[in-house]
């Protein structure tokens, strides 16, 4: 089973220059709410995730539905991909710096307020037929 693993891990390192992505540094939202909108579009065609992407009405679809069409116009221009055969393979948020800023509370004491930023990455790959 282990040799099996590393097959595809071997797959995937080759393949993974091939793909098209886009990467978002530093985007000023909590991880945790730009992949509850990845989690919708992962998997899907393009064109299916740019319609989930529009319609949906949470503040992470915004900057995400950028970021895919930036990916689209880099497999289109850079790798000279057909847009029909594309699909969301990949997408990922992972956690950025924390900006930490102080609240003033009740008897002279202070809470820290945690102002979380994420680094966002969409990778497409073609369909096989």
């Amino acid at each position: 089973m282990a040799t099996r693993i590393r097959e595809k891990a071997r797959a995937r390192e080759e393949n993974r220059d091939n793909r098209p992505s886009a990467k978002l540094n530093y985007l000023r939202m909590s991880p945790s709410k730009v992949r509850l909108v990845l989690d919708e579009i992962r998997g899907k065609k393009v064109d299916d995730a740019i319609a989930i992407l529009s319609l949906s009405e949470k503040v992470a679809a915004e900057p995400i539905l950028k970021l895919l069409n930036s990916a689209i116009a880099n497999a289109e221009n850079n790798l000279g991909m057909n847009r029909d055969e594309l699909y969301v393979a990949e997408t990922y948020a992972n956690e950025g710096p924390t900006l930490k800023r102080i609240r003033p509370r009740a008897r002279g004491r202070a809470t820290r307020i945690r102002k979380r930023t994420s680094h966002v990455t969409i990778i497409l790959d073609q369909i096989e037929r």
